[in-house]
């Protein structure tokens, strides 16, 4: 009896443009076709469903909520199967529902999606496991004097608030005093349910309180196999607002390579491997937000998924082909880590100071006449509303740069930064910002 071919790569709920465009390279080096089944959940209603399909060669929808329908979905499949994975945040609830379907497939467990996907029970992994990588933190349930009380006992001033299964840095926020506390309550859990329902979640929404640290912010994603064994990609520096003196926590600039020594370098992987093994993942990439502080690491968070931008910017400065080595992981194969990187690029998210009805921008084409310009994606024109990141609101654009030269990269950064002017009109006013 002839075997079946190994040829199908399956999706949940999206199939990233760039991943298509890998596989079909990946095709000449194997010697024969893929076929890219987009698995999708019935129930969720998205106006991006032609996006999410227009790479896939196979679409399958099925109600996730009962899984023999699931199971009835792929079965036509499961000789075929070569590998799964999923690239989005917000579906990673879904992805878990999925594996107890794909049994014969090297993946995650799904415990261990729920507890990568999940700050709360993610902290508590990472405390079990070891304690000097977690900082203090707690589960928030109400907003009431006597939680609030509770919470500051336990963590202290200043501290920082935020869903536990949001990306983005939506909703995140410091609080410096009660006052502050109080406040930010009220406005999360105003707008935590209509957040999580936008995104599609399956999560009920839940709020984490953890100790403010103040230190450097990098980040790094790595691929973990089957066994636990573990290869990393390089560092990224991550400037968040804070630390450009906004009142927000997005990330401004991510950059990369970073010029931290090699042993530097190696302490920050032995902590995201604690972190990735603290959580039992296999078979996946993870992605691990670290802060330095002094000659100590911390681990902010851990996703089983590629951090934001970094095929891009790994592609960019490395060579590495990120989105490949994501399936590559899972097939199993060794993925390609080239040892030298070529170059510098970082990944800009546009922010405004105030929040408002935006009436003019400038200079973002003159933006596309810099040596380094690579891309840039407009979220949002003239017209729109402009909403801080901690209140659910998103950039004004996203833009990319490269340069062999580091120097000069960052001396394209400047002038983004001073050729850019936009100005947003608030109470019938236009004020420049």
């Amino acid at each position: 009896m002839k075997k079946p071919i190994k040829d199908v790569v399956v999706f949940v709920m999206s199939v990233p443009g760039g991943a298509a465009e890998q596989l079909r390279k990946y095709e000449t080096e194997i010697g024969y076709p893929l076929r890219i089944l987009l698995l999708l959940d019935s129930k969720v209603r998205s106006s991006e469903k032609k996006i999410e399909s227009a790479h896939a060669d196979l679409i399958v929808t099925c109600d996730f909520t009962k899984p023999i329908k699931i199971a009835e979905a792929l079965l036509p499949y499961q000789d075929n199967l070569l590998a799964i994975t999923c690239r989005s945040e917000q579906h990673m609830a879904r992805f878990a529902e999925v594996l107890p379907h794909v049994p014969y497939l090297r993946t995650p467990t799904t415990q261990s999606l729920v507890w990568a996907s999940d700050k709360y029970e993610m902290r508590k992994r990472f405390r079990a496991y070891d304690k000097a990588i977690t900082p203090k933190f707690t589960l928030v349930d109400r907003n009431s004097k006597e939680e609030r009380e509770r919470v500051i006992k336990k963590i202290g001033f200043p501290m920082i608030i935020k869903p536990t299964n949001m990306a983005g840095s939506l909703f995140v926020s410091i609080c410096y005093h009660e006052e502050d506390l109080d406040k930010t309550l009220r406005l999360i859990l105003r707008k935590i349910k209509q957040a999580y329902k936008k995104d599609n979640r399956k999560e009920d929404p839940k709020i984490i309180a953890e100790e403010y640290m103040d230190g450097d912010l990098y980040s790094i994603d790595s691929y973990v196999d089957s066994r636990g064994k573990v290869y990393h990609c390089p560092l990224v520096k991550q400037t968040t607002a804070k630390k450009i003196g906004r009142d927000d926590f997005y990330n401004y600039l991510q950059m990369t390579p970073t010029g931290l020594k090699p042993t530097t370098v190696a302490k920050a992987e032995l902590v995201a491997e604690k972190a990735i093994h603290a959580l039992g993942l296999r078979s996946s990439i993870a992605h691990t937000e670290l802060m330095k502080l002094d000659d100590e690491w911390k681990v902010v968070e851990l996703g089983a998924r590629m951090g934001g931008f970094r095929h891009t910017l790994h592609a960019l400065s490395c060579d590495i082909n990120h989105t490949l080595n994501d399936i590559l992981i899972r097939i199993p194969k060794k993925p390609v880590i080239p040892k030298k990187c070529k170059g510098f690029s970082c990944a800009m998210k546009w922010y405004l100071p105030k929040e408002g009805i935006i009436s003019e921008m400038k200079g973002i084409k003159r933006i596309e006449q810099l040596d380094s310009f690579h891309s840039i994606t407009l979220n949002k024109k003239v017209g729109d509303r402009f909403v801080f990141a901690r209140n659910g609101g998103r950039s004004v654009f996203n833009l990319f740069l490269y340069h062999a030269d580091r120097s000069k990269l960052l001396a394209d950064i400047r002038r983004v930064e001073k050729m850019v002017e936009v100005k947003v009109r608030a109470r019938n006013t236009a004020k420049k910002i």
